[in-house]
């Protein structure tokens, strides 16, 4: 990720939480969910701060992922017109696979409702329900879990 493509970024989390989310989430609540990234500056700078992958398809951003420090995944959001393609999975796989590269026993992420599904395909497991308070809203969500599997190399003392 390049600090030149924060206002991009925060173009394909405003359409993810406008357009997916309506079914999980009142208007009240994705206004207030799509204000977190209404600084392209201060977005940019969260990302930086994380591992930051993004996809593309034909050389065009379609959706992004980060892992926050060793083992949680903060973001994973996709533009609508690719919802559903594979892109999430892909994405979430690249991080399982650097994460477990970096040491990491297990991932954690705080699903939306609407990722909730996703992850728990992927064997996460739900740990705890959340409400967060996000400019003036409160959201709902789901901290869960997956052990990764063992990715020491062959030989390796374990």
């Amino acid at each position: 990720m390049l600090a030149e493509d924060a206002p991009m970024l925060a173009a394909i989390f405003a359409a993810s939480v406008e357009e997916l989310t309506g079914d999980d989430y009142s208007e009240a609540q994705q206004e207030a969910w799509v204000q977190a990234a209404g600084d392209d500056v201060a977005f940019g700078k969260k990302l930086a701060g994380q591992l930051t992958l993004i996809a593309t398809i034909q050389s065009s951003p379609v959706g992004f992922a980060s892992l926050k420090g060793a083992d949680h995944i903060d973001m994973l959001y996709v533009h609508p017109s690719v919802a559903g393609q594979g892109v999430a999975t892909l994405l979430v796989d690249a991080l399982e696979k650097l994460a477990g590269a970096r040491g990491a026993k297990s991932l954690t992420v705080d699903a939306s409702d609407t990722a909730e599904p996703l992850f728990r395909k992927r064997g996460y497991t739900p740990k705890q329900r959340n409400t967060v308070t996000l400019n003036g809203e409160w959201l709902a969500n789901t901290t869960m879990q997956k052990t990764l599997a063992d990715s020491a190399a062959p030989g390796a003392p374990t």
